[in-house]
């Protein structure tokens, strides 16, 4: 598996069109939208829907281990399967790498640059459904540091020794939406107080490919992130705040970082979480 950086974490166009008919890859596109999957993708890619898979009807990550074991199962991951998770969102591949990561299967790969690069690069794609066989899958969802709950984020705030990252647009971070929407009854809009913010799309090229380890720490330090504080990124669901881990942890490797996948659909529905507004 080669990749001019991080071959342990990624890989490009040209690795995965000559590993197509590899039985022990498996490609999981996954979208918010099938339109797009139906309209063309990587052949053998499985589709999974973002909204319906990863996340519970309440938004929040799935953590229910007979509904991920059917899923993985269907999907023909076994414990030795090589999965390269690809989107055409951008967060959407480093999202799947956490959400495998956080379930115990640890051999999964980021396409870089995913779809979108895919599909520029004129490599190969089909509207015809993957046959796949079946498997059988056990995973186990995991409390540690790829993820943290929002008990040990109320600590965070106000810690010299921890930075949380807000990796959602301008105006989320300002309160001016929720999400997707205005404020609704019950939803309070905002940040959490001392928070940095960084959008989680300026860790990419203008092709969506990830930018140079130089780069990237260039970036990150100049916001005030450093390797030795404790690093806690959050978004709105989950999905760029594991964009933004993925980042820090893997490509960087910063040792101290975590993903709140509670995000600001559990911070801002809770009266007495503390919040700022622009």
């Amino acid at each position: 598996m080669e990749h001019p950086t991080h071959p342990e974490v990624l890989v490009d166009g040209l690795w995965l069109s000559g590993h197509l008919d590899d039985p022990n890859v498996r490609v999981i596109d996954i979208h918010l939208d099938p339109t797009s999957y139906e309209g063309g993708r990587i052949p053998g890619a499985v589709y999974w829907p973002a909204l319906t898979s990863l996340l519970g009807p309440d938004f929040r990550t799935n953590s229910d281990t007979d509904a991920i074991d059917r899923l993985l199962g269907q999907s023909g991951i076994a414990e030795e399967t090589m999965v390269v998770v690809c989107s055409d969102h951008r967060a959407l591949g480093a999202w799947g790498f956490w959400f495998l990561k956080m379930i115990g299967h640890d051999r999964v790969r980021v396409l870089d640059g995913g779809m979108e690069k895919w599909r520029r690069e004129a490599r190969p794609l089909t509207t015809d459904v993957p046959d796949v066989d079946a498997v059988e899958s056990h995973s186990t969802v995991h409390e540690h540091r790829r993820r943290i709950l929002l008990e040990q984020v109320l600590q965070a705030v106000d810690n010299s020794e921890s930075v949380l990252l807000d990796v959602r647009t301008p105006e989320e971070w300002r309160g001016e939406i929720f999400v997707v929407a205005p404020p609704q009854p019950g939803e309070r809009g905002g940040h959490i107080p001392g928070a940095v913010h960084l959008y989680y799309e300026s860790a990419l090229n203008d092709d969506g490919t990830f930018k140079t380890d130089d780069e990237l720490s260039e970036m990150y330090q100049a916001h005030g992130l450093h390797p030795g504080k404790q690093i806690i990124t959050y978004c709105a669901v989950g999905m760029r705040s594991a964009h933004a881990w993925f980042v820090l942890s893997q490509l960087l490797g910063w040792p101290n970082v975590s993903s709140f996948d509670g995000s600001w659909n559990q911070w801002g529905r809770l009266a007495d979480t503390p919040i700022e507004a622009a």
